[in-house]
């Protein structure tokens, strides 16, 4: 399963970290892609309207969303706006939000950092 993630809008929106977010299931934890596939079944995604819901007179600062999952020959395109009022919807946003900022700031550095006043040279 491929679930492409997108915000937009917002108080703070820019345009140019707004980049779509690709989770893929084959390369998730084992624990990982099942909560994925999960939650995709919990929204019963699938079967959801194209569009959630129009934004109302005002709305111009409300995050908006668009998640497309392609799983097992099917594709489909669901937005979404804040405030969203599915808990299940809102799970799946938290997981991929979630796993869109891993992807941006992956986290702590895979060498240890080097300490003040050591040198890395050896030998002579």
């Amino acid at each position: 399963m491929q679930v492409t993630f997108k915000t937009e809008g917002g108080m703070a929106f820019f345009p140019g970290l707004s980049r779509p977010s690709v989770v893929d299931s084959a390369e998730l934890p084992a624990a990982e892609a099942a909560r994925l596939q999960e939650l995709i079944a919990d929204t019963r995604f699938f079967d959801l309207p194209e569009e959630s819901r129009a934004l109302r007179a005002g709305a111009a600062d409300y995050r908006q969303y668009t998640i497309t999952v392609e799983d097992a020959g099917r594709r489909h395109t669901v937005r979404l706006a804040d405030p969203v009022e599915s808990p299940a919807l809102q799970q799946l946003l938290d997981f991929l939000r979630g796993h869109a900022a891993r992807v941006r700031s992956p986290g702590e550095p895979t060498t240890p950092p080097r300490r003040a006043g050591r040198s890395r040279k050896r030998g002579p």
